[in-house]
């Protein structure tokens, strides 16, 4: 099983993966971890060392990658038996991104990064608004040769139902 999840920050693609990762037993690897050098703060791996960590994954026999990234490591795309595009509702999306805010600013919930005001607003107001107009145009034409395998979906629970049919047909 080889699943590639997009979607914008906070749609629950994290989520979905450890979901699908408990039932079947298939490793999954988040792209920001590829993206940041979680040693020191703010600073990104080399393109080199990015690109080097994604390919060792997606050239293993099982694996899920979840992440917003779709610019870079379209060779993922090639090697997947589904690409799920996570369409959630911004709303949504917004209200997860303070809750997690709130929470990881509070102690009671722990993250990869350090949550500033600063990150905030990029989430709010860059990265989910600029994902719904823009990233998601780019997303489809990306992944247009690969619409045999592509499922947009606006749920987790619908990633979970394709998947526990696929798995019923194939077994």
């Amino acid at each position: 099983m080889r699943i590639r999840l997009i979607g914008a920050c906070r749609s629950g693609k994290s989520y979905i993966a450890k979901e699908l990762s408990r039932e079947y037993g298939v490793p999954y690897y988040e792209l920001d971890n590829c993206v940041w050098d979680r040693s020191v703060e703010n600073r990104k791996f080399p393109v080199d060392a990015r690109d080097t960590m994604l390919h060792d994954i997606i050239h293993t026999e099982s694996w899920i990658v979840e992440g917003v990234h779709y610019k870079w490591g379209q060779e993922s795309f090639a090697k997947v038996d589904w690409i799920f595009v996570i369409q959630s509702n911004t709303y949504v999306r917004d209200y997860r991104v303070f809750r997690r805010f709130v929470r990881t600013r509070l102690g009671l919930e722990e993250w990869n990064y350090k949550q500033s005001w600063k990150n905030l607003y990029q989430m709010l107001f860059v990265w989910n608004k600029g994902y719904d107009k823009d990233s998601m145009k780019d997303i489809m034409e990306m992944t247009a040769c690969y619409a045999d395998k592509r499922i947009v979906v606006k749920s987790n629970q619908e990633i979970m139902r394709f998947v526990q049919n696929q798995k019923e047909v194939i077994s």
